[in-house]
């Protein structure tokens, strides 16, 4: 099995940034990407961003595109999410996940972390 801590959330203002953490641990070798997630109070759970662990293709979603950088460190199977120019529509719960490659649905989901955005 795979288990996935993050850490980073907190508050700021708008305008501000925050950097996200997710490690990986257990069975890592079965990763082919992570990925982020977030939930809103009221919202559906949208995916973010992803990256792949092989060569490191990103993709982003419209919402946080020119914003939001993912980044990973394969050696220590880590992932980073930096959040720049934070806007109050961002305040979530964030979610690391990761698809196993073969997978068609994620296989492993970190605890969340909040992120608070004040205007």
């Amino acid at each position: 099995q795979v288990q996935l801590v993050e850490s980073g959330g907190g508050s700021t203002q708008a305008g501000g940034s925050l950097r996200l953490s997710c490690v990986a641990s257990g069975s890592t070798w079965k990763i082919c990407i992570m990925a982020w997630f977030r939930r809103a109070s009221g919202s559906e759970r949208e995916r973010i961003s992803t990256i792949r662990i092989d060569d490191a293709t990103t993709t982003y979603a419209d919402s946080v595109k020119g914003r939001f950088t993912i980044s990973g460190d394969a050696a220590k199977m880590t992932s980073y999410l930096q959040m720049n120019n934070l806007k109050p529509e961002d305040t979530a719960v964030y979610y690391c996940a990761a698809l196993y490659c073969g997978a068609v649905d994620y296989g492993a989901w970190g605890r969340g972390t909040q992120v608070t955005v004040s205007s």
